[in-house]
């Protein structure tokens, strides 16, 4: 008898100290990204069979990543371009049709599709995306939460976690510092 081993559900968000993902005006410029939370970062992409993503994040990797080499000479945008446009892609939109790069549209049925590809084996990491996270937590479909807090203080913005419904136990699985001062914050869902 063959069995498939379930897959899993990362969400990969960057966070300010006061649990801003992004500024009051919507500014993303506060994060910082040393070596060595770039190759953290190029670890966890590497490993993960697909990326998730909601449309607002969706149209800003693919308005960068697919031409990132001619726009940067940085050694992380460099080593993460081709993986990003060879990677298996997914968005959740209402708005979107479709989406070229490898990526497939995931419509109003998300949780069922999201569930089914977890069955089916296939590990998954949400980088960023408030809202998505929300509702896929509330679907209790992320398995892992990786935050990353930078040393800024934003006094506002959009929240990291926002209009959740329900408490969800987590069990720290790592912590750690980067040289750059951003802590990682590692959560596995508990499972009781």
């Amino acid at each position: 008898m063959t069995t498939t081993t379930p897959g899993s559900l990362i969400h990969f968000v960057a966070q300010s100290v006061d649990g801003f993902i992004e500024g009051p005006d919507g500014e993303f410029d506060w994060t910082v990204v040393d070596e060595e939370l770039s190759a953290y970062s190029q670890t966890v992409s590497a490993e993960v069979d697909a990326f998730l993503y909601g449309r607002v994040v969706w149209e800003m990797m693919s308005g960068y990543w697919p031409r990132a080499e001619e726009i940067s000479t940085h050694p992380h945008d460099l080593e993460f371009a081709p993986l990003w446009r060879e990677k298996p892609k997914f968005v959740v939109s209402r708005s979107l049709e479709k989406a070229d790069w490898n990526t497939q549209v995931l419509g109003t049925d998300f949780a069922e599709r999201i569930a089914a590809l977890k069955r089916s084996g296939t590990t998954l990491v949400l980088f960023g995306g408030a809202d998505l996270a929300a509702s896929l937590a509330e679907h209790d479909l992320i398995d892992e939460y990786r935050i990353t807090v930078h040393p800024v203080l934003l006094g506002g913005g959009k929240p990291v976690f926002q209009d959740l419904k329900r408490r969800t136990g987590l069990t720290l699985a790592e912590a750690r510092v980067f040289d750059s001062k951003v802590a990682l914050l590692r959560y596995r869902r508990d499972r009781t």
